[in-house]
């Protein structure tokens, strides 16, 4: 849903159907559910599922951006994090994160600006 007035925006969530969105770079699918989009700011809300044991590796944002653990283990490059957990990672530094190998995990995302995304290194 993308917005740029003052009204209520309401989302449900659950009937929204997950859309596949190939990552070239992990040669995988990922998914999500874009909830909203700020059209003057670029703020985004939405919930991804990583598959289990895929984790999005080394890459850095010019975006801060956040993620709160609704089911499974959020994997990062510096800890496991279980339902209920919010977790910002600010802009610039490198990072990872995905899912661990026994299950997947969904987190809702929210990123303070239009999102981007730079892996550091080639794809082997």
């Amino acid at each position: 849903m993308t917005r740029n007035s003052s009204t209520l925006t309401v989302v449900n969530a659950a009937s929204l159907p997950w859309e596949k969105r190939f990552n070239e770079r992990i040669g995988r699918i990922l998914y999500r559910k874009n909830l909203f989009t700020d059209l003057e700011t670029g703020m985004e809300i939405r919930m991804v599922r990583y598959p289990a044991g895929i984790v999005n590796p080394l890459h850095t944002h010019p975006r801060a951006h956040g993620m709160y653990v609704l089911e499974g283990t959020l994997v990062t490059h510096e800890g496991r994090y279980p339902p209920g957990t919010f977790v910002w990672f600010p802009e610039g530094p490198a990072m990872e994160h995905g899912a661990n190998a026994g299950e997947d995990v969904v987190v809702l995302f929210i990123t303070n600006k239009p999102f981007e995304i730079h892996y550091r290194e080639p794809a082997n």
